[in-house]
């Protein structure tokens, strides 16, 4: 326990009873426990897996599960009432990225739109400067006019 007179450090508070976790670490695992049940790898096992427990229990001459298969439907309301709370958070987690992602979508093409403004912008003053600038026919019809009062001058 730290000194009670030492000022520096904030003084700890009573320990919690409830367990502490990571909920970064809890997401994560949520999200690869609701991919892998959207999985055809699933489908696959689970529909493996329960067809074999309905066989076994018909066929079987002292079944562990007879007919309603009452344990078999436990099983799968287990399965189901976990499978629920942890698509949910891992859609949940997701949407939090999406927003995430939008923003940054926004900011980028608000950029974007700046940009292609300003560039837009320069585009016009250069055609506007390239009306002002001498073009070549012009030059060579002063430069002709000059040289005609030259000659006109000389003679």
């Amino acid at each position: 326990m730290s000194d009670p007179s030492s000022l520096e450090k904030p003084a700890r508070g009573r320990p919690s009873i409830r367990p502490t976790y990571n909920p970064e670490t809890f997401g994560k695992v949520s999200e690869r426990v609701a991919r892998f049940l959207g999985s055809w790898r699933f489908i696959a096992w689970m529909s493996i897996l329960i067809l074999a427990w309905v066989i076994y229990n018909v066929i079987a001459t002292d079944p562990a599960d007879p007919y309603p298969f009452i344990f078999l439907t436990l099983l799968l309301s287990l399965q189901a009432s976990y499978a629920a709370p942890l698509i949910l958070l891992a859609q949940n987690r997701q949407d939090d990225r999406d927003r995430i992602q939008i923003k940054e979508d926004r900011e980028r093409t608000e950029r974007l739109i700046a940009d292609t403004e300003y560039l837009a912008r320069e585009i016009a003053a250069l055609r506007i400067g390239l009306g002002e600038v001498v073009t070549r026919d012009y030059l060579r019809r002063e430069l002709r006019a000059l040289l005609e009062d030259l000659e006109r001058d000389e003679a």
